[in-house]
């Protein structure tokens, strides 16, 4: 098979998979990922496909979606071996989006330019207007208060100890995302999320004017 015919299949097969999904990682988020990865290859040199499939991939694996048990291994490794990837490749994408996720500060370093760009692409959808909304759908899926007075922010020990907080959306906000702009890896990536927290700021202040006592 050739680059387009893989990624064509891996699109169709992550609609399958994603679409219709309530939590803010359905089927719209993994194609925002992607043109946001787009984006920055134009400014970036790196293996557009690996970064284009990982992009696709990233979360259909991840415990979020399967009861707090990652299994991008498990479903990510067949797939491109049966689309008629090498072994080596697919090991290189799983290792790319294992590289992505925040894990409450505690994930992996990257290693490469492709996991650099696939994680700036994803963490931009995490931030601006789009990332509020996908906060908030997250946390009503979850079952999470949407705000807690009482609440002040954690900086959580251990990737297992972030997966497992309950805390309310609001605090998701000062926990991960007003973080991310500064964590982000390439300048064209560091340039766009100026714009969206600025605009996540905003949002807080007027938040808490509202439910100021």
């Amino acid at each position: 098979m050739d680059a387009d015919i893989i990624l064509n299949e891996v699109q169709g097969y992550v609609k399958d998979q994603l679409s219709g999904d309530s939590s803010g990682h359905d089927y719209w988020h993994i194609e925002r990922v992607v043109n946001n990865a787009k984006k920055l290859l134009n400014s970036e040199k790196a293996d557009g496909f690996k970064v284009l499939i990982a992009a696709w991939l990233h979360d259909v694996g991840d415990y979020k979606l399967h009861n707090g048990k990652d299994k991008t291994q498990e479903i990510v490794f067949p797939l491109l071996i049966s689309l008629g990837c090498t072994t080596k490749f697919a090991e290189e994408i799983i290792q790319i989006i294992e590289e992505v996720s925040f894990k409450g500060g505690h994930n992996s370093p990257t290693t490469s330019i492709e996991a650099k760009i696939v994680q700036d692409a994803d963490r931009l959808d995490a931030i601006g207007a789009i990332g509020i909304a996908r906060a908030f759908a997250y946390g009503g899926s979850k079952g999470r208060e949407i705000f807690n007075p009482d609440e002040k922010p954690e900086e959580y020990l251990s990737s297992e100890a972030y997966q497992k907080n309950n805390s309310s959306t609001l605090m998701h906000f000062y926990e991960k995302l007003l973080k991310l702009k500064d964590l982000m890896n390439t300048d064209s990536a560091k340039e766009i999320a100026h714009e969206r927290h600025r605009f996540m700021v905003i949002f807080l202040d007027q938040f808490q004017n509202e439910v100021s006592h």
